[in-house]
């Protein structure tokens, strides 16, 4: 029953990546399917707390993706602050924002984290971007990001300036020189450069 389900959502055009289950029933594997926004859909809109390297963002002014509509934006989701993966995916997003991003281009950080642990993260890299706290993974939901035992997974998303996905990494590589150079290139062609 379970690979019929699996062959019909196949063939319904949905994106599956597998994923095994903690106690498969009766000994078989189980796939999970992570969807979201695809490719020339419109980006879902969200609003989020934030912080900075500097402190915490207003309650009142909460970050809200539909105010940066005009200019291009990374949605980069992320499983934890200060794991080692997150630690090297976010220096070199901070060590190489020019190289990677350049003027015009809003990059947002999206972890479970708390805003308190948000701000000592970006402190101790001296990212120059928000980061902001999905602690429910609401949004992470509506982007395919959510993961399991409380963190995301690692996902990234380009957006134009007209509020329209570019390009999107369901499996985006923290550690791998071809992700980035991937995502230069995405940025770029976003920013019709």
């Amino acid at each position: 029953m379970r690979n019929m389900m699996a062959i019909a959502a196949l063939l319904a055009g949905a994106a599956p990546v597998a994923a095994q289950t903690a106690q498969p029933a009766q000994g078989e594997p189980t796939a999970s399917f992570i969807s979201g926004p695809e490719v020339g859909e419109a980006a879902p809109e969200f609003t989020l707390p934030w912080a900075t390297r500097d402190s915490v963002g207003p309650a009142n002014a909460p970050f809200r993706l539909a105010h940066l509509r005009g200019k291009v934006v990374v949605l980069a989701f992320y499983p934890r602050d200060f794991t080692s993966g997150c630690t090297a995916e976010m220096r070199t997003f901070t060590e190489q924002y020019d190289l990677l991003f350049g003027e015009g281009v809003e990059v947002v950080g999206i972890s479970v984290d708390s805003l308190a642990t948000h701000v000592n993260f970006a402190a101790s890299l001296k990212a120059p971007f928000k980061l902001l706290s999905d602690p429910a993974q609401v949004v992470a939901k509506r982007y395919g990001s959510n993961g399991s035992q409380g963190s995301m997974r690692r996902t990234v998303y380009v957006i134009d300036g007209e509020g329209r996905i570019t390009y999107r990494n369901l499996r985006f590589g923290a550690l791998d020189r071809g992700s980035y150079d991937e995502l230069k290139a995405a940025v770029r062609e976003a920013r019709g450069s």
